[in-house]
């Protein structure tokens, strides 16, 4: 196994450990909370899959001048579904278990078929041809999404005393073994992260993140806790997902650099909403 394989894998299981020590505090009728409230889901796919992806294809149309890779990437995440590491933060931040397991399994279990189909219809409207493999999408899902999902409130159902236990070392050691694995990565790309800086690059994106933002809060309901939720989850969309869309165009490795860019600016972003609207440290878990 070469070094590059063991931080793929590394990345790949410390975020599917995120998304496993959330759910072990889940409940089998999380999973549709959202199918039984059909505003909500309404209300969020609406924010997720039709807003954003308009306003990056607006952005592309609108502005010439910006770098074909800031484009790519930014319709890129706006198709993109939940990423494993966003379910800690949004609980932390307040937001319900039920709605947070809820969006995440919506999300993805429609990426599936959305994610192709959205590349494709992109890629028509620019006048190029996107393949975008379905197999790849389900595969990157499904082993960083579902199958932790699943697995986590198995695991908290069947053995609760267990999953408590190991819920809060097992959360540190992936948030650890991110961070350890990302380094090297971030290292490698750091040309191209560095290159994206200028064109009204940063500030594109940072544009297009409070956008996210305010999407998600206006259409997240009355409930103050489902507001923070929806509007975490506009914002951060899966880096890999996002990256295996890019896969089909040129210019791979700057696009790399943007979405990196994209997931931290996000991130600060969207911790500052959550400490300006005043939803740290609450719990709501059901």
């Amino acid at each position: 196994m070469t070094i590059t394989q063991l931080i793929s894998i590394s990345i790949q299981g410390s975020m599917a450990l995120m998304v496993f020590c959330v759910m072990l505090d889940a409940r089998l009728a999380d999973l549709v909370y959202l199918w039984r409230r059909p505003s909500l889901l309404a209300r969020s796919l609406l924010s997720m899959n039709v807003l954003m992806p308009a306003i990056a294809i607006a952005i592309a149309f609108s502005f010439a001048d910006l770098d074909r890779s800031l484009k790519i990437a930014l319709i890129a995440m706006s198709v993109s579904p939940v990423p494993p590491f966003l379910p800690s933060t949004e609980v932390k931040a307040g937001g319900r278990t039920p709605y947070v397991v809820g969006l995440l399994a919506v999300s993805a279990l429609s990426s599936i078929v959305f994610v192709p189909a959205a590349a494709a219809f992109i890629g028509r409207l620019f006048g190029e041809e996107v393949h975008t493999d379905a197999s790849k999408i389900a595969f990157i899902v499904g082993s960083s999404l579902l199958a932790p999902l699943v697995l986590g409130i198995a695991v908290g159902r069947l053995a609760p005393s267990a999953a408590k236990k190991i819920s809060r070392p097992l959360s540190i050691f992936a948030a650890l073994l991110l961070v350890a694995a990302f380094l090297p990565v971030l290292a490698k790309i750091w040309p191209a992260i560095a290159a994206s800086a200028g064109n009204y690059t940063l500030l594109t994106i940072v544009a297009f993140a409070v956008a996210a933002l305010v999407a998600g809060h206006l259409l997240g309901g009355p409930a103050a806790q489902d507001r923070t939720v929806l509007a975490l989850s506009t914002t951060s969309r899966h880096p890999g997902v996002a990256l295996a869309i890019a896969n089909g165009t040129p210019s791979v490795v700057p696009v790399i650099g943007v979405v990196l860019v994209c997931v931290v600016t996000g991130a600060v972003l969207g911790a500052l909403y959550v400490k300006v609207t005043g939803r740290g440290g609450a719990a709501y878990a059901h």
